[in-house]
């Protein structure tokens, strides 16, 4: 657009937009965390610890847990029998050790880890159990359930595959198994003691 005399008319200045800095979006800070101790949880572990040294040192000592596991040693006869004989005679230390396991793995995968430690508590013991019946075999010195007519399990188990003059070795081979479950039960029972609570600032 121009006047008369033809020059130019001046535009009239645009406002210029503000111009405001780059700031990245803030990032939502965390509450730091820090290990509280269960005490409760604690302590009754270390029982669970002393209870793992006193059947470690002498498993052959019969206890409270002992009669727990010949009530399921018992039933895995009863159960596996049903898939023959051999399965069946081995089915009873089976069972005494797979019950535990179960309920073991039943709470590491419900994320209940400090329990699912106590339970493996239980794992090592009646693989301590089963570690002496095992030993057993050649001597058969072990007073049976039902007197001097009851086939022993593992002689009998054992003859069959012929590793009778072995039962020392895989009784030692299952009462290691036994130990590393105690050990790690109690270890893994202490750490899982440890619960996070904010930290107070």
């Amino acid at each position: 657009m121009s006047d008369p005399q033809g020059r130019p008319t001046p535009q009239a200045p645009q406002p210029r937009r503000p111009v405001t800095p780059f700031s990245p979006p803030l990032r939502q800070t965390q509450p730091a965390v820090r290990p509280r101790l269960n005490y409760f949880k604690a302590v009754l572990i270390g029982l669970v610890g002393l209870y793992g040294v006193a059947c470690a040192v002498n498993p052959k000592t019969y206890r409270f847990l002992d009669r727990v596991d010949l009530v399921f040693h018992e039933a895995g006869h009863l159960i596996f029998g049903f898939f023959g004989e051999f399965i069946g005679m081995l089915g009873g230390s089976l069972m005494q050790v797979m019950i535990p396991a179960v309920v073991t793995g039943y709470f590491l995968l419900h994320t209940q880890r400090w329990s699912g430690m106590v339970t493996l508590f239980w794992v090592g013991q009646s693989l301590f159990n089963v570690s002496v019946y095992v030993k057993d075999a050649r001597a058969q010195a072990l007073p049976l359930l039902g007197g001097e007519d009851v086939i022993h399990d593992w002689n009998w188990v054992l003859g069959k595959l012929h590793l009778l003059r072995w039962d020392q070795a895989i009784g030692a081979l299952i009462y290691m198994a036994g130990l590393l479950a105690v050990v790690a039960s109690v270890v893994g029972g202490l750490y899982f003691s440890l619960e996070d609570q904010a930290a107070e600032e």
